[in-house]
């Protein structure tokens, strides 16, 4: 059973339906006292950082989370938002991450004013190391991202997932033994996405 966290910050159902694509049963909880059973935890979201972070300690997730990933060794799954709240910290805002992950959360900024931000669209991604989850996916995945920030590891080893967007290279996937976050959305990238989370599945 995947836990899905909802802390009202995303839309959660498209995830619903695509791990039940994948054959996978999953429960959404609003409660950290829910988590408790849980065997792995997609920690899903839209939105700015510091709303994410308060959402989560107002309801007792950030300790639930932190409980169950480090010390129970419990996959989790942070999608978009939910990967940016797994580090450190965001210059979006103030307040601090879960702290799962050695890295920091930056803005975007070009020098070329014609390149916008968000970074919106389908995006050709690298795998920079091998994981069961990787060992789903193939070398042409592409992903579909919306994003203004992206996540800067202090360590190379924590990059899972690289690509391009325009002049710069950034990281669109992270991961450390059972910790795993994506930039893109998963649950909106068809086949690749239905790849991906069936990869999850099996760790």
């Amino acid at each position: 059973m995947i836990h899905i966290i909802d802390y009202n910050c995303g839309n959660i159902a498209s995830i619903v339906n695509m791990l039940k694509k994948a054959g996978a049963d999953s429960t959404v909880v609003i409660d950290p006292k829910d988590l408790s059973g849980a065997k792995k935890i997609i920690l899903p979201g839209v939105g700015a950082f510091d709303h994410g972070a308060k959402n989560l300690a107002m309801k007792g997730f950030d300790v639930a989370i932190r409980k169950k990933v480090l010390g129970e060794n419990t996959p989790i799954l942070g999608i978009c938002l939910g990967m940016q709240l797994l580090t450190n910290g965001s210059e979006e805002g103030q307040l601090p991450g879960l702290g799962l992950i050695d890295a920091t959360v930056n803005r975007f900024k070009f020098s070329d004013s014609s390149i916008k931000v968000p970074h919106m669209g389908w995006q050709k991604v690298t795998y920079r190391t091998n994981s069961k989850i990787a060992d789903y996916c193939g070398e042409l995945d592409r992903y579909y991202f919306v994003h203004s920030y992206y996540v800067e590891c202090r360590f190379d080893k924590n990059i899972f997932i690289e690509t391009n967007y325009e002049t710069q290279r950034f990281v669109a996937g992270i991961f450390d033994n059972h910790i795993y976050g994506v930039q893109f959305h998963p649950e909106k990238s068809h086949r690749f996405g239905l790849a991906l989370f069936k990869g999850f599945i099996e760790l």
